[in-house]
């Protein structure tokens, strides 16, 4: 994985867990993973496709969802449900966006897919042939693990193309 694809992460994980949290995050050692992932309780999925390509996992345990839920939105959760569920997403949403804004910013324009999220420990994720940069976040919450499978795609212009729509003189018919 190339390395240029780490800061903005990292960059966008901090500015947005601090902010919402009002507290110092830490980032652990980084280090590489080879092969498949197994989730954790809770693993939220997000896809870039584009100048980079690949996908980012989010991982935390239950415990850290609710709490992190707890915080982000402002109600107390006793469970992982629904809405829980959603915060979560909604923060692996939020992270990867600002973090494909850096990415863009730097000649990486890539687009992302809506969060996904596995729920269970224990699930095989291959990633293929990306290995992954493990990047471990702390909390007072708890640990926060984002692992990026990521990669330099084909430079792909992502406008959409004008189509050009013949005029029709509906005289003759």
């Amino acid at each position: 994985m190339n390395v240029k694809f780490l800061n903005p992460f990292v960059s966008a994980a901090h500015e947005i867990l601090s902010h919402e949290m009002r507290e110092s995050i830490q980032r652990g050692d980084l280090h590489l993973e080879n092969g498949s992932y197994q989730t954790d309780d809770v693993t939220v999925i997000i896809s870039l496709v584009g100048a980079v390509d690949g996908t980012v996992f989010y991982s935390m345990s239950k415990e850290v969802a609710v709490g992190l839920a707890s915080v982000l939105m402002g109600e107390k959760f006793a469970s992982l449900d629904r809405l829980a569920q959603s915060g979560i997403a909604e923060l692996g949403n939020v992270i990867t966006g600002q973090a494909s804004m850096k990415l863009a910013a730097a000649g990486f324009e890539s687009n992302i897919s809506t969060p996904s999220l596995i729920i269970g420990k224990g699930a095989t994720i291959s990633t293929l042939e990306f290995p992954r940069l493990i990047v471990p976040l702390t909390t007072s919450i708890g640990a926060l693990t984002i692992h990026l499978a990521l990669r330099e795609g084909i430079q792909q212009n992502l406008k959409t193309p004008q189509l050009e729509i013949p005029k029709v003189d509906l005289k003759d018919k």
